[in-house]
């Protein structure tokens, strides 16, 4: 008898740390709604690793808003909409706009180039080539655009690789007159609307950062790195180049030079998910996650992911330091 109830009792003990165990790991494991602003240019990719990551965390569900990285940033530090991460096209974006207050890291995960793209429908599209593209442009008759560089990065690189060109090919106003060919209502405010006017006929040619391009399946001219923002070998030629965008505060301009193509992500001091959060920027940061999936889908990662100071990488989270480095 004695006998009987002290193995009942080690079985109810058993079951209950059973129950426990399950309960703890359960609510260890990340779950709940994860927030995530990204870049316009990132949609495609994110989408991917946004099903790799639920399919691993089913508990967790992430909603995206994708957009300008500039607008997407002034979302949260104007508007106050809440975020968990936030990824932008111009690492200097959340540098400019979220840290301090909003942010205390940021982390380098990508690179990118700009191209110009285009479709059989577009004028011109058996002629055009990397040394000819210019003339292309200035022709009667040729709609192309690029993105609002006061909302979306892609817009002021745009820009700024038409100056470089001017520099490059030694055309004296080149960049002016390209302009002048280029109706204001053909910037658009994120670069990813202007695929849509590509697709359908209503704009001959457009530019927008290589990924994008490949993950769209367009035409595109693959440009000179002494002018494509793609090499960094090249940054102080690209320096060279200078777009003057909105700031902060109404009235107030910041002054954007030219630099290759590098992507930034960071979690919100804020942030109310901070569990999937970091779990999210984990597999991102993973060569054989995320990093694996935006190299597939034609945007060549950084690996391993980088911070700019000692001081901001003491910052990070213990569980995501290990993929990455301090390296300028």
């Amino acid at each position: 008898m004695i006998k009987s109830i002290r193995c009942a009792k080690l079985l109810v003990v058993f079951v209950l740390g059973f129950i426990l165990f399950f309960v703890n790991n359960a609510i260890a494991e990340p779950h709940g709604k994860l927030i995530i602003f990204h870049a316009g240019s990132l949609t495609m990719p994110f989408a991917k690793i946004e099903k790799q990551f639920e399919a691993r965390y089913p508990r967790v569900d992430i909603q995206r808003e994708g957009g300008g990285s500039t607008k997407m940033a002034r979302m949260i530090c104007e508007v106050g909409k809440p975020a968990d991460v936030m990824a932008a096209a111009d690492y200097a974006v959340i540098d400019n706009f979220l840290i301090p207050q909003f942010a205390t890291w940021n982390v380098r995960f990508a690179t990118n180039q700009l191209v110009l793209c285009y479709t059989d429908k577009s004028k011109y599209a058996s002629e055009i080539n990397t040394d000819n593209w210019y003339e292309i442009l200035l022709r009667k008759g040729i709609v192309w655009g690029h993105a609002d560089p006061n909302l979306d990065p892609c817009g002021y690189r745009s820009l700024m690789v038409m100056q470089l060109a001017e520099k490059f090919y030694n055309k004296p106003g080149l960049y002016k007159k390209l302009l002048a060919n280029r109706p204001k209502k053909n910037i658009r405010p994120k670069s990813v609307e202007l695929i849509s006017l590509l697709q359908t006929g209503n704009m001959d040619y457009a530019w927008e950062y290589l990924s994008v391009a490949v993950q769209h399946k367009l035409r595109y001219v693959k440009l000179n790195d002494h002018i494509n923002l793609g090499n960094s070998k090249y940054n102080n030629f690209y320096m060279q180049a200078t777009v003057k965008v909105a700031g902060k505060k109404p009235g107030e301009w910041i002054i954007k030079h030219g630099k290759s193509c590098t992507y930034g992500i960071t979690m919100l001091k804020n942030a109310e998910n901070r569990e999937a959060a970091i779990a999210f920027l984990a597999y991102l940061f993973d060569p054989n996650g995320g990093l694996k999936i935006l190299r597939e889908m034609g945007q060549p990662p950084i690996v391993p992911c980088r911070v700019a100071t000692e001081e901001m990488y003491e910052r990070l989270p213990k569980s995501i330091q290990k993929l990455v480095e301090v390296r300028k």
